[in-house]
């Protein structure tokens, strides 16, 4: 379960880092979490297939990961409101904007009780010049917490982006 739990927790810091997991939510509360959720873990999971294996093992790994990329993404989709998503968005935003290295941001989202916290533990410039940050993240969803280590660079448009996790 805890594995899984840590799956949930890296693609919900990928999903919840892309503004558009989180935009397409109309005022009833209500958005395709779901469908963005499953999509992106697809992708994430064949991300980190791709780096297991050789050969036919790799694409064999490609192929589960996608799968089970898929199944943890639309799970977190359904785990996390429109409202969770946007709280984690936002605070993650700023605080890797504005927080010094060892500054921690916290989120709560008082109707479903899902929470986190995004601390920097490192702060500089990549290879191609733009601004990173290493941090760790702690999710809470329905009172299982598991941390993360991530790193994000700025983006031309000024956001964050996980780059590695």
């Amino acid at each position: 379960m805890k594995h899984s739990l840590h799956h949930f927790v890296v693609l919900t810091a990928a999903i919840c880092l892309a503004p558009q997991a989180w935009a397409d939510c109309d005022r009833s509360g209500t958005s395709g979490e779901e469908v963005m959720g499953t999509l992106v873990g697809a992708a994430l999971g064949g991300l980190v297939g791709s780096q297991i294996g050789h050969g036919t093992g790799r694409k064999v790994a490609i192929g589960a990961g996608v799968v089970a990329g898929g199944y943890l993404g639309n799970r977190i989709g359904n785990k996390l409101s429109c409202q969770d998503q946007e709280y984690h968005y936002d605070t993650t935003q700023s605080t890797l904007e504005y927080k010094p290295t060892g500054g921690t941001a916290a989120w709560v989202n008082p109707d479903t009780g899902h929470a986190g916290s995004v601390t920097p533990t490192k702060t500089y410039i990549s290879a191609n010049g733009a601004p990173c940050r290493d941090f760790t993240q702690t999710i809470t969803v329905d009172g299982q917490r598991e941390d993360i280590r991530a790193t994000a660079c700025r983006q031309p448009d000024g956001t964050w982006q996980i780059v590695e996790s």
